[in-house]
């Protein structure tokens, strides 16, 4: 029987990092923490600024942003944060909000996708930051909490991002938080309305377990 994560008792944590020194917005809900963001699951009352988030970072996303056949786009952010509501806790979706340690401000989004049980134990995950949150260590750190739940929680035993060759920010991330790449599937997905090739990146629950021994 499914179960939600916070339902599950405990947190991640990255080391031994404590809790703010003072009260954190939406810290209390925390299912993953680093020292510089921590993860939780979204609320109603997160839309106003999660689609602020969006819609001020539209043009550096959109054209990473997969694109349903048969659906408008660009979606509105509103109707992106319905979906996200509607598919955030699920037996086959575990979506959270990356929240910064210091306020609690919304910073961006990452996702454990399409998680299968029975012999595979496997799911992708995606993940995306608003544009002024980039290239300064939340995503790799969140990317990080987030496969420590989908391991130490979850207890998957893969866990495979698709990226776009010419997405080098992403395909850095993937490899700095220790995925490898297994190979490129043509025009497999469909990204701002175009069929992409994707890069195969993936870690297994046996590496995980490794890079942890070293430290890594």
């Amino acid at each position: 029987m499914y179960r939600s994560l916070g339902g599950l008792g405990g947190g991640i944590l990255t080391g031994v990092t404590p809790p703010p020194p003072k009260p954190v917005r939406g810290f209390s809900k925390a299912l993953a923490q680093g020292t510089k963001v921590f993860l939780r699951y979204p609320t109603g009352g997160d839309m106003a600024e999660w689609v602020k988030v969006r819609e001020q970072s539209e043009a550096f996303l959109t054209k990473w942003d997969p694109t349903p056949l048969g659906e408008d786009y660009p979606r509105p952010a509103e109707e992106m944060f319905y979906r996200l509501m509607d598919t955030a806790d699920t037996e086959h979706s575990q979506r959270f909000l990356i929240c910064d340690m210091a306020a609690g401000r919304i910073m961006g989004q990452v996702s454990l996708n399409q998680i299968f049980r029975g012999p595979f134990w496997n799911c992708t995950t995606g993940y995306w930051i608003g544009e002024e949150f980039a290239r300064r260590g939340y995503m790799t750190e969140a990317l990080r909490l987030c496969l420590a739940l989908a391991f130490e929680r979850l207890n998957l035993h893969r866990v495979e991002a698709n990226i776009i060759p010419r997405n080098e920010a992403s395909r850095a991330l993937a490899k700095r938080v220790g995925m490898r790449y297994e190979g490129t599937a043509l025009r497999y997905l469909r990204i701002n309305g175009v069929w992409e090739d994707h890069e195969h990146w993936a870690m297994t629950a046996e590496e995980w377990e490794e890079r942890k021994e070293v430290g890594a």
